[in-house]
This record gives structure tokens, C-alpha cells and sequence, in this order.
């Protein structure tokens, strides 16, 4: 009994060994875009998703992408990136590329004053 039990002790770890973590792999979409953050008076309104909009969340909105595409947003100032998720359409500024939800822009500023920064885009595979 005793051996059947360690045997299974050691099946069961060697199997987790074995999962590991997938990373996620990205493809290079724009190297030079410019992002912007949503204001505060947004919280709460639909996208045009149809999700309400939270400034709390990793979200943004492109002309083009579809909803639910997964873009790695990288500062090519400082290398800080994260992860979004396009859930609207916009900005509707010329010269401006992807508008960040506000948690998602403060994480990647160096100047947390800055209303925008150049970033590159990747989508997630």
C-alpha cells in the first residue's frame, strides 16, 4: 500500500513538472503607434462592444482590430508592456493610434503626466 502511494506521490509531480506554462507568443502589428488613455467620465458607459468601460481594467479601443483581440502593448521609451484586450472603436483623433484604458497606460508611462506616449503593438497568437 505504502508503495502505491509513493508511486502516485511521485507520478503526480512528475506529471505537474511536465504541464509547464505555455507563454504566450505575439506577432509584431504596428512598431510606432501612438496611445492615449480614456478619461474618468467613460467609467461606466458601453463600448462599442456593448461591455461597460472600466478605467480599473487592461482594455483599449482601435480603428480596425476586432474585439477580443489580444494586443502586448510595449513603451518603446522604457520597455514596460502589458497585455489588453480591445473591447472599442476609437480614438477618433487624428494621429492617434490606440486608446488605453487608464490602469493600462499609468502601468507602461515614465511620465505619469504625459496624455500620450509612443508604443508598439502586438497581437497575441
Amino acid at each position: 500500500m505504502a508503495k502505491k502511494i509513493a508511486f502516485l506521490l511521485l507520478f503526480s509531480i512528475l506529471l505537474a513538472a511536465c504541464g509547464g506554462s505555455k507563454k504566450a507568443s505575439y506577432s509584431s502589428y504596428d512598431k510606432k503607434a501612438v496611445a492615449t488613455y480614456y478619461a474618468d467620465k467613460f467609467n461606466g458607459k458601453k463600448t462599442a462592444s456593448g461591455e461597460k468601460f472600466s478605467n480599473s481594467k487592461y482594455t483599449a479601443a482601435h480603428k480596425k482590430l476586432p474585439f477580443g483581440t489580444k494586443l502586448k502593448v510595449t513603451n518603446t521609451a522604457n520597455g514596460k508592456s502589458v497585455v489588453v484586450t480591445v473591447n472599442d472603436r476609437g480614438p477618433f483623433t487624428a494621429g492617434y493610434d490606440i486608446d488605453l484604458s487608464k490602469k493600462a497606460f499609468m502601468e507602461i508611462a515614465t511620465n505619469k503626466n504625459d496624455g500620450k506616449i509612443t508604443v508598439s503593438l502586438e497581437i497575441a497568437k
